[in-house]
């Protein structure tokens, strides 16, 4: 089994779609991961069911029990983070604001303060309509701890690829450089950078390099909508070529992927046979073709 994640530097560059045409292409072989908790949307190009669900805790949130609380204020004195607020002459929480640093609870004379595990978001296994399965996630409102939640997904996406004996993880990552893109590229055997020809897109390309580089991960990368700015795509082909990244595609804008996007379709679905679509084809078998080679 051989992982495959797709990130990029900003938000907008095409790799969610990108991601969804390959996992829609390797078809039942390849077990689909979503680790963009934040925004998640994959689930739209794949037609997922939810058909299973689980709750994610993690991190500790402080709860004040009214009945033995006396409101002598000590823990609104520690709180560095503003997250106790008096309502109605009652000491209270703020959920949103606290950090769970158990201050509170340490000082309280009473012990009033109990520390609780916090439900941080969902997790879903789902049945997608590529013939396979996809392990995704969403955070909770204002929660934290995202990059625990990716570091869920992809444990329980390699458990089930393993067990159900697939050839290929497909991992879409989220975009930037946190912490769920650090957690979203542990483990992977290619990264594929994806990338478009403005000047964020060169800007925010070089940023993950070297975050990927940090790591000592291989990366491919593909430039999307190359043509809008060819100057641009000029710039970040001498990059990658500086870099010793292999360039795998250059991809023409092509009204068509907003068409596949309205019908929640991956472009090499909605258009099979379209220039695009073939495109697309041909980068994903370069991309199986390296991830071989490698392993020779």
């Amino acid at each position: 089994m051989r992982e495959v994640v797709i990130i990029s530097g900003k938000g907008g560059t095409g790799k969610t779609s990108l991601a969804a045409s390959f996992a829609y292409l390797e078809g039942s072989n390849a077990l689909v991961s979503d680790c963009d908790v934040d925004a998640a949307n994959m689930h739209l190009l794949l037609d997922a069911n939810f058909r299973s669900k689980e709750d994610f805790f993690s991190g500790d949130l402080a709860v004040i029990d009214e009945d033995i609380c006396i409101n002598c204020g000590k823990c609104d004195e520690v709180c560095r983070f503003d997250a106790i607020d008096v309502i109605d002459d009652q000491h209270r929480v703020d959920f949103i604001s606290c950090e769970g640093c158990w201050y509170c609870s340490r000082v309280c004379p009473t012990e009033a303060i109990s520390m609780v595990k916090q439900k941080a978001g969902d997790l879903f296994v789902s049945d997608i309509k590529n013939g396979s399965k996809m392990v995704h996630a969403k955070l909770g409102f204002a929660a934290e701890n995202s990059g625990k939640l990716v570091a869920k997904v992809k444990q329980e996406a390699k458990i089930l690829a393993l067990k159900e004996d697939k050839a290929f993880v497909i991992t879409d990552g989220s975009p930037g450089i946190g912490c769920p893109v650090i957690s979203s590229l542990s483990g992977a055997n290619l990264v594929v950078l994806v990338t478009e020809a403005t000047v964020s897109g060169l800007h925010d390309l070089k940023r993950v390099h070297k975050l990927v580089k940090t790591f000592s991960y291989e990366s491919v990368c593909i430039i999307n909508k190359y043509d809008l700015n060819e100057e641009m795509s000029q710039k970040i082909e001498i990059f990658l070529e500086k870099e010793g990244i292999k360039l795998v595609a250059k991809l023409p804008y092509d009204d068509t992927f907003t068409k596949a996007l309205a019908l929640a379709q991956p472009i090499v679905e909605y258009s099979s046979d379209g220039e695009l679509s073939t495109l697309v084809k041909e980068s994903w078998e370069k991309i199986k073709t390296i991830i071989e080679e490698n392993d020779k």
